[in-house]
């Protein structure tokens, strides 16, 4: 794992890591609201490298090593009311992002798995980019609508809690979250926890990333009409036990997406438990495997 910067164009850097074989199939994988590369685990990506792909992950805009804007973004009750600073970016930019990655890697099309947000920027580049995409993988995420894959008020009285200012509160706030929303089937990891949010602050301190990534997703609103457009296989995959987006969203977009199969996996929430690694691994490896999209 050799950590580098990529130009995405449009004066966005993106931080990466490739793990496999160079010449193996580029399995691409996005992070979710927040997080950064190296919340998919080190060894989760080993094993997906194992079974024959180069994985790559990455930090999105405003998350980890790669670029952050400066804007104050909106606080929620204006972003629910649909007024954002102008300077607001949507899933769409972050889209061409990724996409921008792919560019500066040398990578034409290749397989997607995206965890909740992650999920929604590779539904976003199979809709809007679709001779990129090989496979797609749309992990605990869902479609923009209102009426579906809604938190857990539970969970949206943690989302309102104030930002973390110290090392020690970034730790101790991903730990109530994560205790909150994880996967109740399966042992929490609180360890594997506290090493990845104090990882993360060392990377990236900065405030207002988390802020204007959910402006991007609120922004762009209900986006059912442009999964209709997707044409890549796809696999959607939902826990049963997520209070972060309801699995109702998991269905919908399942539903939405041309040809989609939903995988629910039991006792999974809002996390990637190691317990359920076995299925998840055998889920997005075989998904992209069963694919006959020759590669170009």
């Amino acid at each position: 794992m050799n950590e580098q910067i990529a130009d995405a164009g449009r004066g966005i850097s993106l931080a990466y890591e490739r793990i496999g074989d160079d010449g193996a199939e580029p399995l691409v994988l996005v992070a979710g609201l927040g997080q950064q590369l190296h919340s998919w685990p080190d060894a989760f990506c080993a094993e997906l490298a194992g079974r024959g792909f180069q994985v790559v992950r990455f930090d999105n805009r405003d998350a980890g090593r790669s670029t952050h804007p400066r804007f104050r973004p909106a606080k929620l009750p204006a972003m629910f009311a649909g007024r954002f600073p102008p300077e607001q970016y949507d899933l769409r930019d972050m889209a061409a992002d990724t996409v921008g990655l792919l560019d500066a890697l040398g990578l034409d099309r290749v397989h997607f798995a995206g965890v909740s947000m992650g999920g929604m920027i590779s539904q976003s580049v199979a809709a809007l980019h679709p001779t990129r995409v090989r496979t797609l993988t749309s992990i605990m995420s869902t479609t923009g609508s209102r009426l579906i894959g809604r938190p857990a008020f539970s969970t949206l009285r943690l989302m309102g809690a104030k930002p973390p200012k110290s090392r020690e509160e970034a730790v101790e706030s991903a730990v109530k979250m994560f205790r909150h929303i994880s996967s109740h089937g399966f042992p929490f990891d609180e360890a594997w926890v506290r090493e990845t949010a104090g990882t993360g602050w060392d990377r990236d301190p900065t405030a207002g990333g988390v802020g204007r990534q959910l402006g991007a997703i609120l922004k762009s609103g209900n986006r059912t009409a442009w999964l209709r457009k997707i044409t890549a296989p796809t696999l959607v995959v939902h826990g049963d036990r997520d209070r972060m987006v309801h699995p109702t969203g998991g269905a919908a977009t399942a539903r939405a997406i041309p040809g989609a199969r939903l995988e629910t996996v039991r006792g999974m929430g809002h996390n990637l438990p190691e317990g359920a690694w076995p299925a998840l691994l055998d889920l997005i490896a075989g998904h992209a495997r069963s694919s006959d999209v020759p590669t170009t």
